[in-house]
């Protein structure tokens, strides 16, 4: 990775925005040592990278007071839909209206179990 899009880090993890943003400032927080999932993580790395997240939620917060919420999101497997076997998770900062209705959030990975009230 290069240094320079590294944002922040600690003695376990990084912190970048990713490459293909699903919206403005999204950011992954990658683990230094290299494994393809996180349950692979240690829990001092698993702790690490959490704070690495708690950091930049509350950084994006304050930089842009748009921001009304967040999905957090681990792809762990090809069928999951991960392409880099690398362990990271995505922070993905929401605004009002960044999708006409967004109840269900993650559950989104699916369609038609998106909407279930």
């Amino acid at each position: 990775m290069p240094r320079l899009r590294i944002l922040r880090e600690n003695s376990s993890g990084f912190l970048i925005y990713d490459g293909y943003p699903v919206t403005e400032l999204h950011s992954l927080i990658i683990p230094k040592r290299h494994v393809a999932d996180i349950w692979d993580l240690t829990e001092p790395e698993t702790a690490d990278c959490l704070e690495l997240l708690r950091q930049q939620k509350d950084i994006i917060k304050t930089q842009d007071g748009s921001v009304q919420g967040f999905n957090v999101g681990v792809n762990v497997g090809e069928v999951a839909g991960q392409t880099v076997f690398h362990a990271h998770i995505h922070l993905i900062p929401r605004r009002i209206g960044d999708v006409d209705e967004p109840q269900g959030g993650v559950r989104g990975v699916i369609p038609s179990k998106r909407k279930y009230l």
